[in-house]
């Protein structure tokens, strides 16, 4: 595991997945603006790496995050924080270019504020039993402003959402579950093995038909189905004319699994 340059952020690379680690367990991962960099940067590298098909988003230590470290952030957004070049908007709310490949997060111990925005942002989300979550802005005068108003109503429905929002209220990973925030709820000695296991199947698709699912699942999120269905014909007959098309194919016939080379 190589850290980097801050010590806020680690990534791996095993074989065609990237490992990305909050890593300042002293403060229970909570991100001050040295973080919210070095993670918005590792996730440009993982955009630009053609090796890269799926990356895991995970924690050092007991804790996701404690969510914003408000003594050291509350500046940088109060006069509007602009991203560095090479970074990535995993959230959508700072006017950056977001991420085409999917992004798997495994979550255990404190997973508040940020740290549920980083879920909903998400593509899967993993949690482990300990977890607890809240996203408590509005007890500290504030509103979430990296996506859980725009996201969460649509995932848990206006209800389940709205009762977590406008309380600040902690719950447990059963309510995660129950509302659909998290996919999968286990033992968190089980969390990473089992999401690493995750995002390597994942990885073990074709990349061009993930990046193409991806893609029109979030036009129809963003723009509504009847946007989005104009673009599947177009996607499907182009997907269908490349060589994985082909080697997917031939792997059904021989039965055995596709050999992917994302061309």
């Amino acid at each position: 595991m190589t850290s980097s340059s801050a010590g806020r952020v680690t990534r791996e690379t095993r074989g065609h997945i990237r490992l990305i680690g909050l890593d300042r367990v002293a403060k229970r991962n909570a991100f001050d603006e040295a973080m919210l960099v070095d993670l918005v940067l590792a996730m440009g590298e993982y955009e630009r790496d053609d090796n890269a098909r799926c990356a895991l988003l995970f924690a050092h230590g007991e804790h996701f995050t404690g969510g914003l470290d408000l003594a050291s952030v509350s500046e940088l957004f109060r006069h509007g924080w602009e991203l560095p070049k090479g970074a990535i908007d995993l959230w959508g709310t700072f006017g950056g270019p977001r991420l085409s490949k999917p992004l798997i997060v495994a979550v255990q111990g404190y997973c508040f504020t940020i740290g549920i925005e980083l879920m909903l942002a998400a593509d899967i989300s993993l949690c482990a039993s300990n977890t607890r979550f809240a996203q408590m802005e509005v007890q500290r005068g504030i509103l979430p402003f990296a996506g859980a108003t725009l996201r969460l109503p649509h995932v848990a429905g206006w209800g389940n959402a709205m009762r977590w929002l406008l309380t600040g209220d902690e719950f447990d990973a059963g309510e995660a579950y129950r509302i659909g925030l998290t996919q999968e709820v286990m033992a968190s000695e089980e969390l990473l093995p089992r999401a690493i296991w995750l995002t390597e199947r994942v990885a073990a698709q074709a990349p061009l038909g993930i990046q193409a699912t991806l893609a029109t699942a979030r036009q129809a999120f963003s723009h509504g189905a009847e946007v989005a269905a104009r673009s599947l014909k177009p996607l499907a007959r182009e997907l269908l004319a490349s060589e994985d098309a082909r080697e997917g194919l031939l792997a059904m016939q021989e039965r055995r699994p596709g050999n992917f080379k994302g061309c």
